[in-house]
């Protein structure tokens, strides 16, 4: 699959290039990223170079589509589409994001996800969409339910990262669901 640019109202995705190397590197020194996701710590200009090139290969085969975040030009984070698998009655996939410390709590991470579930429902035909986060990760649930995920459970040591497992939460969104925000007693 050739590589797609999403554009909302603020944002640009774009897939991530050489040129946002230093960015993704510096990004990744906040310990919230490694954190909550499954990127490497410490993490090197190595490590980005290798990422870049990987989503490439992934955008080339339709295994995932990754997209680098731009807020008015500036790196504001990472987000994509992982584990897409395509079925006759329709794919699904699980999305991933994280974003740069000066861009949170702005709304921009909810603002591409949504870009990006409806690239899966839309242009992929995907049926479900799947988020997942390790427990206590709060932003993300926040933006999961502004998007209308659904809670639907507990999977313990279900996040594996280079640090080890951790127990997480997942939620799904249906191509058929109302996207109206949702309340969650758990989330």
């Amino acid at each position: 699959m050739e590589p797609v640019t999403l554009r909302t109202e603020r944002l640009v995705l774009s897939i991530p290039t050489e040129a946002d190397v230093d960015a993704i590197t510096a990004a990744c020194q906040d310990p919230e990223v490694p954190r909550w996701t499954t990127v490497p710590s410490p993490y090197s200009r190595q490590d980005a170079e290798d990422f870049v090139a990987l989503v490439a290969s992934w955008w080339a085969d339709g295994a995932e589509t990754v997209w680098a975040i731009r807020r008015d030009g500036a790196f504001a984070g990472m987000i994509g589409l992982h584990k897409i698998t395509q079925r006759a009655d329709g794919g699904e996939a699980e999305i991933g994001f994280w974003g740069v410390a000066e861009q949170r709590g702005q709304g921009v991470m909810t603002e591409a996800s949504r870009a990006v579930v409806d690239f899966g429902f839309g242009e992929l035909g995907l049926a479900r969409v799947e988020w997942r986060a390790v427990v206590g990760n709060i932003p993300s649930a926040r933006t999961a339910r502004a998007l209308g995920f659904r809670y639907e459970g507990l999977l313990r040591q279900g996040h594996s990262s280079p640090r080890g497992r951790d127990d997480a939460w997942i939620a799904g969104l249906l191509a058929s669901d109302d996207r109206t925000p949702v309340e969650s007693p758990v989330l």
